[in-house]
């Protein structure tokens, strides 16, 4: 594996090259931004999921991967959220001055998701709610329902950052994805978003 590392660069941004034998990976991010990104992995629905998880998060994203799609989506998708999720730890730095924590619940036609953050540094993930069956459909005819946990489980462990993800509605298997997809931007952009009556490290501890 070829790993560059994620790198920081001036104010709260990050960029990462990250090469397998199954995938090649390019993520930068400004979590400063105004939710503009340019996003190819060569999954159609997941470039959808990311470019709203940019828009809604008004985090600034560049995406670029290829991977090994002709035998499964599985390695792109993981390798590009195992990315996004080093990329995101880096650009946050110390953690100093931040929100910490952040909630969203957003609705898309009948589905419904709640999605709850904490930029703990202590990853963990709860995943619930979504409909018997969910993880079994083909959306896009290429993106598998189950990929849905799968990427916030590679996004919260490399991160840092603790999850809590609970579908609440749902029918369309489209909708329950997207809908968590949103969820989880407004709630990582109340979370990392600076606050003006924090001083230091929002933490007990000292660090986060």
């Amino acid at each position: 594996m070829s790993n560059t590392g994620a790198t920081a660069a001036e104010g709260r941004t990050a960029r990462m090259e990250r090469t397998t034998s199954e995938s090649s990976v390019l993520v930068e991010i400004n979590l400063d931004g105004t939710g503009v990104s340019d996003i190819s992995t060569s999954v159609p629905f997941y470039d959808h999921m990311l470019t709203a998880l940019s828009k809604h998060s008004l985090i600034d994203m560049t995406v670029k991967a290829t991977g090994d799609t002709h035998i499964d989506v599985h390695h792109t998708v993981e390798d590009v959220a195992i990315t996004f999720g080093e990329v995101l730890r880096t650009a946050l730095g110390n953690k100093a001055g931040i929100r910490r924590f952040g909630e969203a619940t957003v609705p898309l036609d009948e589905a419904l998701a709640q999605a709850v953050v904490d930029v703990s540094g202590r990853p963990y993930l709860v995943h619930a709610g979504e409909p018997a069956g969910q993880e079994y459909h083909l959306i896009g005819g290429h993106f598998t329902g189950s990929l849905t946990r799968h990427v916030f489980e590679a996004i919260t462990l490399h991160a840092g950052i603790c999850l809590h993800m609970n579908v609440t509605a749902g029918r369309d298997p489209h909708h329950i994805v997207e809908a968590q997809f949103k969820a989880f931007a407004r709630a990582l952009r109340a979370a990392v978003e600076p606050d003006p009556r924090v001083e230091g490290i929002p933490s007990t501890k000292g660090a986060l």
